[in-house]
């Protein structure tokens, strides 16, 4: 399962958290896989529970979303 980089650069933006959005914007590839960069998407504050809530298909309801 990947996110792509521009759904969690908006789910930041969205989130008033420009300066992160820009940092994860530069730093992260464009397909991400949230448990691969766990640690990262968590020092960009991405809430991945709420990150997937968001998302339809087969994103829906993972981690307890």
């Amino acid at each position: 399962m990947h996110i792509p980089k521009e759904t969690i650069v908006k789910f930041l933006r969205e989130r008033g958290k420009d300066s992160l959005a820009d940092q994860a914007e530069q730093h992260l590839p464009d397909q991400v896989d949230p448990a691969q960069y766990s640690a990262q998407l968590q020092r960009y504050g991405v809430d991945v529970p709420a990150l997937l809530a968001k998302l339809p298909g087969p994103f829906k309801g993972l981690f307890g979303g």
